[in-house]
């Protein structure tokens, strides 16, 4: 990896690191910069992936408010690599408006649940220490259940704990990311590591 992609140089090769890079290539046809770094680890980028998906696995959180959630939450983080990420995927669950919206903290295109998710991801990024019950209760009154309240928290805080490593670490956006991404996405992503 040269040194724009990240700060790191790129890790041993082992069947593990062989494995994610493949799994990249397989799914999007190239090695993701975030991959490499995390590729310092493959066991850690196993069980985080792992956790992550077992933590969705029994929710009823839809993949619509999942990508709600994680856009604002990289958003709200300046994370620009998951901004694209998840604003890409979040146009394709609603449209290119609607995620560049989310990514510029701006909900009126959502329903009141997702807009209630995007809130609260803000908030949790921002000054988690500063939420209320009043904050939970309106969460509650969008319509979440405790259960979903404590996934989407929970989420909020494993997507935090992935940008800050690929952001510390200094992983760029990868250019087939930003090329891929809807035009209202690239543009909505000014903050961040530049691609």
């Amino acid at each position: 990896m040269n040194s724009s992609a990240a700060f790191l140089g790129d890790p041993p090769q082992d069947p593990a690191v062989s494995a994610a890079y493949e799994a990249d290539l397989a799914s999007d046809g190239y090695v993701n910069n975030l991959t490499r770094v995390w590729c310092w680890r493959p066991d850690v980028l196993t069980s985080f992936q792992t956790l992550r998906t077992e933590l969705l696995a029994e929710s009823r959180l839809s993949p619509r408010e999942v990508a709600v959630m994680v856009a604002a939450t990289a958003a709200a983080r300046h994370d620009a690599y998951c901004a694209l990420a998840w604003g890409s995927r979040l146009a394709e669950l609603s449209d290119e408006a609607t995620a560049a919206g989310v990514l510029q903290g701006v909900d009126g295109d959502l329903s009141d649940r997702e807009a209630a998710l995007a809130a609260w991801s803000r908030q949790v990024v921002h000054d988690p220490n500063a939420t209320t019950e009043a904050d939970v209760d309106r969460l509650r009154g969008a319509g979440f259940d405790d259960q979903e309240i404590f996934e989407a928290t929970t989420w909020i805080a494993f997507r935090l704990a992935f940008s800050t490593v690929n952001d510390a670490l200094g992983a760029r956006p990868d250019p087939q990311l930003a090329k891929n991404a809807p035009r209202l996405v690239r543009e909505a992503v000014t903050y961040g590591r530049p691609v």
